[in-house]
């Protein structure tokens, strides 16, 4: 058995894909220093034509990363900041996602973008601690957001070898999740969700880091109600039918979720919960407020994220007050 961080597994993996596949190459800001973590070492192993270290534009490397899988190799971009997806968004969602759907698939761009730290950091405030894979669950470009360094080697494997682009956000809040590993590593499916762990009572979707919140809360109330944790794993495509299946067996539905609040992924949950599954109580969400800037002062910062708190008064509520 060993110890797997989430961080050396998203290394493990982006390792594991360069030496499988010659067309797979990096490139980002300070990646040949490993200064974010996932590219630590790579740059000794693999050289400077596969991990590529670029200048400080954005739009300059995105563009060259879709003209590089357009001509067939699979480029890994990693952006420090997941902010910085504002910068190239128009590139991923308006070029890159659309290639193959204008061409009736004659052509694919199987370009990754792996953002190392998403969401708040200590003290890295207003815009350095977005969670913006709302966007691009949105828009239709295939997102991940993987909570354990298992699944995060796993997904990150899957979306290299995918035919179309893919956006790995890593919540920086999981980076320093440890896992014992007793089994080899393997890619995940795209598309499958992940019981963390069984309950009978209510369904907690947790995005994330928040897995491990919603398991701590989970242990909390073992005595007094019986909590499903459900990670999505993959938020588009969203794996509904485990959601249902899931829904089947508890009757009510909270979804902690650490985005804003307006158009964001726990909306579409409870959504689709409400449209087409079952449901015995009106379902809660927890997010940050709407429109919500994280403050540099940590205080205020936690202040305006989902809780451990906020999170066991929700399952209260939705365990106690049934439709009317």
């Amino acid at each position: 058995m060993s110890k797997l961080s989430y961080t050396k597994a998203l290394n493990r993996a982006l390792g594991d894909a360069l030496a499988d596949d010659p067309a797979v190459f990096l490139l980002g800001e300070d990646i040949g220093a490993g200064l974010a973590g996932p590219t630590l070492g790579l740059l000794d192993r693999f050289g400077a034509d596969r991990v590529v270290d670029t200048p400080l534009s954005e739009q300059a490397f995105t563009g060259m990363a879709v003209g590089a899988a357009l001509a067939g190799r699979r480029p890994v971009i990693e952006f420090q900041i997941p902010a910085l997806l504002f910068l190239v968004f128009e590139q991923l969602v308006n070029q890159a996602h659309k290639f193959s759907l204008m061409t009736g698939g004659q052509a694919s761009v199987p370009l990754t973008c792996l953002v190392p730290g998403s969401g708040s950091r200590d003290g890295w405030a207003g815009q350095h601690s977005d969670h913006p894979y709302s966007l691009f669950a949105h828009s239709g470009v295939k997102t991940l957001v993987p909570a354990t360094p298992t699944d995060a080697y796993g997904l990150l494997l899957s979306a290299i070898r995918d035919p179309d682009p893919v956006v790995v956000f890593a919540p920086a809040a999981a980076l320093g999740v440890r896992e014992n590993v007793t089994w080899e590593l393997a890619p995940v499916p795209l598309g499958s969700a992940r019981i963390h762990r069984a309950g009978t009572d209510v369904t907690v979707v947790a995005v994330g880091h928040l897995v491990h919140d919603a398991l701590a809360v989970a242990e909390e109330l073992a005595g007094e109600i019986s909590v499903e944790v459900f990670d999505p794993r993959t938020l588009y495509p969203f794996d509904w039918p485990a959601l249902a299946a899931s829904l089947e067996r508890t009757g009510r539905l909270v979804v902690v979720d650490d985005s804003n609040r307006s158009c964001g992924i726990g909306g579409e949950v409870l959504a689709t919960a409400a449209e087409e599954m079952r449901l015995l109580a009106p379902p809660r969400r927890i997010t940050r407020p709407d429109g919500a800037v994280l403050p540099f002062a940590p205080g205020l910062d936690r202040a305006l994220q989902p809780g451990r708190e906020q999170l066991l008064h929700a399952i209260r509520s939705v365990v106690k007050n049934p439709w009317r």
